[in-house]
């Protein structure tokens, strides 16, 4: 289980379990886990986060963060948000368009959360299952090693 929190919605927190469902509860849910600290184990040195910066273009909301595990930087996070559409598979085009402006070929392709959801109403649930495959991508990247001059 991943517990997430992200700023846009700073009264919720998300439970996330692997390939299962997303728990949307509040604050306080933080709490509960601490008093059930006998019962999950935390995993070691796990923290990751995105910090960066919000950008409004018209409809159009963009996020660009730095994605750290630790002290160290580990990637760079996009998040475009077209504010008017609700079912994100009925903009997909108009998102990919607006990608590729700025992204040029590394344009992601559909995300896996549209996979069976095709008209489904997009939710800040969504945004986390992306955030904790992100996540999950960066964690299992290879450390590459630093040659050092002599």
């Amino acid at each position: 289980m991943y517990v997430m929190h992200n700023s846009e919605y700073p009264l919720s927190c998300f439970a996330l379990f692997e390939n299962g469902p997303c728990l949307i509860a509040d604050t306080n849910f933080d709490v509960l886990m601490v008093k059930l600290k006998g019962f999950f184990q935390s995993a070691k040195a796990s923290k990751i986060e995105t910090r960066g910066t919000r950008y409004q273009y018209c409809d159009f909301l963009v996020k660009v963060g730095t994605v750290t595990m630790g002290p160290s930087a580990r990637g760079i996070s996009v998040e475009v948000e077209y504010g008017p559409c609700v079912v994100a598979s009925d903009c997909w085009s108009l998102l990919l368009e607006f990608l590729q402006s700025f992204l040029g070929s590394h344009t992601p392709g559909p995300p896996t959360v549209f996979g069976n959801r095709h008209d489904a109403v997009y939710g800040p649930a969504d945004t986390m299952i992306q955030y904790m495959e992100l996540f999950n991508k960066i964690r299992k990247q290879q450390q590459v090693p630093v040659a050092g001059i002599r």
